[in-house]
């Protein structure tokens, strides 16, 4: 198998200067375009390889291998021209340690390789039969950080130019920046993404889900019920799984059409005082709500945030406490607002199946979001005390 036998000789003196003006100007046109960053990288080899005056070459960029952990590890071929197409096959990825390669990677500069034969033996079916003599490795960094790398291969009578070198150094720069903003770009999405899985998350969590395990803690008792014959616990507890499904319904709908529940219209206030009525009817556990800031607004957002913290917390307490009292209180501190949910019961715990654990998480990401601070601890004479310290509201936010 022999390479492309079309050879590219590169201008001498001001015109391969010139070219590499004119190379330059065509790829930053490039990386500012939208498209894919692959194709770009490939669509320049051949012009690059041309400008180098070499006979082949072949793109590659830093890719991590499957499973392994930490940074990038392997170098995946993106493009090649004038290279058999076992290429694509036997060296479609290599070590990033490997050889000149990894040599050009380690130095972040151009590396000179003037014998192939170390090349040859990893990879005979590539260059076993073809006629090389040298190779040059160009680097695509950008700010101490190398991201893949251009091999332009040679004739065995190639002299090296060292002015090659000096004009692909800018180019390899120029494309290292544009592979160091996709990978900047693609590290966004995926934070962008796994912040809307986790809101979503917290969404089914704190409303379909909680309606449901409520459903599932009425459903013995309706069972027991209707064995004893009882039609008028059997009205009650029937009563409260049609009111939770339908509950569950809406709360879907809204999740749907929304991404995500609303409280209230009426504001905060109104929307905590019927969370409590609500515990209160369902858990049979005596309530104390206080509220003596109840002009605070966080806007839809943050009122919506604060209300599904209390939410939780007030159903941890039901599902997990086994407390006869609890106290919902809002008060106004210097320079602060704290929100406190105590109870009577059994203290903080973890039951087997996670689910105070998974709420809990989910309060301290909205917490987060509050710009607010969560603790959860003993409360003293027993039970269990949540705290969440909000900064005071601007005065136009409590408007």
């Amino acid at each position: 198998m022999m390479f492309n036998t079309r050879h590219r000789e590169a201008s001498p003196g001001n015109d391969v200067r010139s070219d590499g003006a004119s190379l330059l100007a065509e790829i930053a046109v490039g990386v500012s375009a939208s498209g894919d960053l692959r194709e770009l990288l490939a669509r320049f080899l051949d012009p690059i390889v041309r400008l180098a005056g070499a006979q082949a070459g072949a793109v590659r960029v830093l890719a991590p291998e499957a499973g392994a952990a930490g940074g990038p590890t392997r170098l995946q071929l993106v493009g090649q021209i004038g290279l058999p197409p076992a290429t694509v096959g036997v060296a479609e990825s290599v070590d990033r340690h490997c050889g000149y390669c990894g040599e050009a990677l380690a130095a972040q500069s151009v590396v000179w390789a003037s014998d192939l034969q170390a090349c040859k033996r990893r990879c005979p079916q590539v260059f076993g039969e073809a006629h090389l003599g040298s190779m040059l490795v160009l680097p695509l960094r950008h700010r101490g950080r190398v991201l893949g790398v251009y091999n332009l291969f040679y004739g065995d009578d190639h002299a090296r130019r060292p002015e090659v070198a000096e004009l692909l150094e800018p180019v390899g720069e120029l494309l290292g920046l544009a592979l160091n903003n996709a990978r900047l770009e693609a590290e966004n999405l995926r934070a962008t993404v796994l912040a809307e899985r986790q809101a979503m998350a917290a969404e089914v969590h704190d409303s379909m889900a909680q309606m449901l395990t409520f459903v599932k803690m009425r459903l013995p008792l309706l069972q027991d019920a209707m064995l004893a014959h009882d039609d008028t616990r059997s009205t009650r507890y029937l009563s409260d799984v049609r009111q939770a499904v339908g509950e569950a319904h809406a709360s879907l709908r809204e999740i749907v059409t929304h991404w995500r529940t609303r409280i209230d219209p009426r504001g905060l206030l109104p929307a905590l005082e019927t969370l409590a009525g609500r515990f209160r009817e369902r858990s049979g556990v005596a309530l104390a709500f206080d509220d003596r800031v109840p002009e605070l607004a966080l806007g839809t957002e943050g009122d919506a945030e604060l209300f599904h913290i209390v939410q939780e917390a007030l159903a941890n307490i039901e599902r997990h406490a086994g407390a006869t009292h609890a106290w919902l209180q809002v008060e106004r501190l210097p320079g602060a607002v704290e929100v406190c949910i105590e109870d009577d019961g059994i203290g903080p715990s973890a039951p087997s199946d996670g689910s105070a654990h998974h709420g809990l998480e989910i309060m301290r990401l909205r917490a987060e979001r509050l710009g607010a601070t969560l603790a959860v601890e003993p409360r003293p004479g027993g039970g269990t005390r949540v705290e969440l310290l909000l900064p005071e509201p601007a005065a136009g936010a409590r408007a």
